[in-house]
């Protein structure tokens, strides 16, 4: 009777035994699967946003067909400066309008960048230069073909490529395209904003040969340096948008 308790005692250990380990290996399965398919998601997630970028990249390129110049010439023109006063104004007040818009102004009319402007403004209160660099007076995009042009004052073209889209630029979320031409030089990477003549009147962007460095914005080669451009065919219109915009994103609270 005690030898058959025993081996009834010892079936029962068995099976809740067995039973135990077939519910931990069900449970591992269970969180094995949901872990492979957590990853096969987030797989297909960043697939899916990487070709949202991508095509997104492509549409930018479209969207900004057509010239430019620089920006800040345009705008910060004397002929215009009632108009940032009145922007001013209704923003921060009359008797702080002026004050307000000569800092915005200086904020833009930086005339040095890179390892120069790192040294100058170390000690604090740095500005952009917002100009082309490398002798651009003109930027052309022709969306359709993925290319990009540059030309100096005298309407000479400094260099004309076709690009595609590698990334998205961290800082600022700027579209990084690259040159599709070996020895491109200081053309041979485009940084540009998602901005364009419809949405923010104006165009952003940086470029030149060091992906890495032209995503740094207070050291490096390009520290302090973003180009600023407006379409060549702009009106009253386009430059009253802009300055409204700019006014508004720099002294909304």
């Amino acid at each position: 009777m005690k030898q058959k308790k025993l081996l009834t005692l010892f079936l029962t250990v068995a099976t809740s035994f067995s039973m135990l380990v077939a519910c931990s290996n069900a449970t591992f399965a269970e969180s094995t699967g949901t872990a492979t398919v957590t990853e096969s998601t987030n797989t297909t997630d960043k697939k899916q946003k990487a070709d949202e970028n991508q095509d997104a990249a492509k549409q930018l390129l479209v969207d900004l067909t057509g010239s430019y110049q620089e920006l800040w010439p345009v705008i910060l023109d004397e002929k215009y400066q009632q108009i940032w006063i009145d922007d001013c104004t209704e923003l921060v007040g009359e008797e702080n309008a002026e004050a307000a818009y000569d800092k915005l102004a200086s904020m833009v009319s930086g005339t040095i960048y890179g390892e120069e402007a790192v040294e100058a403004y170390k000690d604090g209160d740095g500005v952009y230069d917002c100009s082309f660099k490398e002798g651009v007076n003109k930027l052309e995009f022709n969306g359709s073909d993925s290319v990009i042009k540059g030309y100096d004052s005298e309407g000479k073209e400094i260099f004309s490529h076709t690009y595609h889209y590698v990334g998205i630029e961290e800082v600022r979320g700027l579209y990084e395209f690259k040159s599709d031409d070996a020895d491109s030089g200081e053309f041979t990477y485009f940084c540009i904003a998602p901005d364009t003549n419809d949405t923010t009147y104006h165009i952003e962007l940086r470029y030149g040969s060091d992906l890495e460095a032209l995503g740094k914005y207070d050291e490096g080669d390009y520290a302090y340096w973003l180009g600023s451009g407006i379409s060549t065919d702009y009106d009253q219109t386009m430059v009253e948008n802009c300055i409204e915009l700019f006014c508004k994103e720099n002294l909304s609270e």
